[in-house]
């Protein structure tokens, strides 16, 4: 069976900073994707807590390897995730 590497969406945020400079600079913030009750969403900021709670959990910002199965159900669960988050192993 096929793997992939899976890196969650991003947004970009910004002012990055206090000074006017920083106005112009965006940081990319990756968004999480968790597994709740075999529904996929989006969380902005999770706790330990949450982790717990949730059957998957995909954090923003990092990158996970997932089968063909996996893929194929986060591309379908509506959360902005595209053929672009993944990369062939």
């Amino acid at each position: 069976m096929a793997t992939y590497i899976f890196e969650p969406p991003i947004v970009r945020e910004g002012p990055a900073g206090g000074h006017r400079l920083f106005q112009f600079y965006k940081l990319n913030v990756g968004i999480s994707i968790v597994n709740d009750a075999g529904t996929y969403r989006q969380v902005r900021y999770l706790t330990d807590q949450d982790l717990r709670s949730y059957q998957e959990v995909y954090l923003g910002g990092n990158k996970h390897v997932v089968n063909e199965t996996t893929r194929t159900a986060l591309i379908a669960g509506g959360v902005g995730v595209t053929a672009d988050n993944f990369t062939a192993q």
